[in-house]
C-alpha cells in the first residue's frame, strides 16, 4: 500500500460535551496531507441549546457527518461500533475529543504503518501538555515511547499485558480485520481497544504502535478519579479474564512507580515523590478493589466506578 493523499480511510470521532479542543482537532484534521473521506461524529445530545452549537463545531469539518446518540444509548464499543458501520473505507480511524494532532501528517504516518499487511491496527503516540504536571508527562513518555514497534502474539511471555495495548484516543483499524473479529465488545466499561487488540493478535494479526503519529492527550486526575478509572480498568479485566487472566500485569504499574521515582529525584524533583506515592496508592487500591467487583455490593460498587450509568442496567 501507498500512502496517497487520497487514501481510502474515514475517521470515527464520539463527541459528548466537548471543550475546545475538539475545535483544534478538526482545524488539523482539515490540514492533514492525507485526508478522510468522511468525519463521522458520534453526538451525545443533552436535549438542551448546547447540541445546536456543538453541531455548528461538528460541521466544520471536511466530510463531516453527525449522528446524534441518546445519552442512555451510549456505550463504548457499540457507538463506535455504529460509527464504523456508516464506514465503507479500507482503513478507519478512532479518535476521542480531546486528541489533538501535534502535526498535517498524523493519518499520512499512521497509514504507513499499514503497509505491512500483516498489521490489523496502529495507535498513535500520545504526549502530554504542558498542563497535567511532571509526573503525568513522565507516564506519557513511559506509555508512548520515542520507538516505534510491532507486536504479535510471540510478545506476550516478554511484554505481558502491554503486548495487547492499544488506544481508540487515535487508532486505525483495517476494516476488513475489524468487521472479522466482530467490531468492539459491547457494553463494555474500559478497554474495548485492548479487547479488540487482543483478539487481532489472537488470530495471527499484529498491532503496531506509530511513534511518529502524535496527539497531544493527557488528564490530570484527581487521586479519586485515578481510585475509579483503574476499578473500571480491573472491572473490565475481569469480566474479560479469559483474555486477561494469567498475564503479567501488575508488575508494569510497579516498574512504572519505580521509574517515575528515580526520574523525579535525577531531575531535582524530589518533593513530587508523596505526590507519586498518593496516586500511585489510590491507582492501586481501585485497581485490586475492581478485581473483586463482583463480590461487593452494587451501591459500592457503583461508589467506585467512574462510570456510574454503566451499572443501571
Amino acid at each position: 500500500m501507498t500512502v496517497k493523499n487520497n487514501a481510502d480511510v474515514d475517521v470515527i470521532i464520539p463527541v459528548y460535551r466537548p471543550d475546545e479542543k475538539l475545535e483544534r482537532l478538526i482545524e488539523r484534521l482539515n490540514k492533514q496531507t492525507v485526508r478522510p473521506g468522511h468525519v463521522f461524529f458520534m453526538q451525545t445530545v443533552t436535549g438542551g441549546d448546547e447540541d445546536a452549537r456543538v453541531r455548528e463545531i461538528l460541521l466544520r469539518a471536511e466530510g463531516a457527518v453527525v449522528t446524534e446518540i441518546e445519552k442512555k444509548d451510549f456505550d463504548h464499543g457499540g457507538t463506535r461500533n455504529r460509527g464504523a458501520s456508516l464506514s465503507e473505507a479500507e482503513f478507519m480511524l478512532f479518535m476521542t475529543q480531546d486528541a489533538v494532532p501535534v502535526g498535517d501528517n498524523l493519518i499520512e504516518n499512521m497509514l504507513r504503518a499499514m503497509e505491512d499487511e500483516t498489521v490489523a491496527a496502529v495507535y498513535g503516540r500520545q504526549l502530554a501538555g504542558e498542563d497535567v504536571g511532571v509526573i503525568e508527562r513522565y507516564t506519557r513518555e513511559f506509555n508512548y515511547p520515542r520507538e516505534s514497534s510491532v507486536k504479535s502474539l510471540g510478545d506476550l511471555p516478554r511484554l505481558g499485558i502491554k503486548t495487547y495495548f492499544c488506544s481508540n484516543v487515535c487508532a486505525v483499524y483495517r476494516k476488513k480485520i475489524y468487521d472479522e473479529m466482530g467490531g468492539f465488545v459491547l457494553h463494555t466499561i474500559f478497554n474495548e481497544d485492548m479487547i479488540m487488540a487482543s483478539k487481532m493478535i489472537g488470530a495471527g494479526h499484529k498491532v503496531a504502535y506509530a511513534a511518529d503519529a502524535e496527539v497531544v492527550h493527557a488528564h490530570r486526575y484527581t487521586y479519586r478519579q485515578q481510585f475509579t478509572r483503574n476499578f473500571d480498568m480491573a472491572v473490565s479485566q475481569r469480566q474479560y479474564r479469559e483474555i486477561f487472566e494469567g498475564i503479567r500485569s501488575e508488575s508494569e504499574g510497579m516498574k512504572l512507580v519505580g521509574d517515575t521515582a528515580r526520574y523525579l529525584v535525577s531531575h531535582g524533583k524530589w518533593y513530587l515523590l508523596p505526590d507519586l506515592v498518593f496516586q500511585s496508592g489510590f491507582k492501586f487500591l481501585g485497581y485490586r478493589l475492581g478485581k473483586k467487583y463482583d463480590k461487593l455490593p452494587m451501591w459500592l460498587v457503583k461508589k467506585c466506578s467512574m462510570n456510574p450509568s454503566y451499572w443501571k442496567e
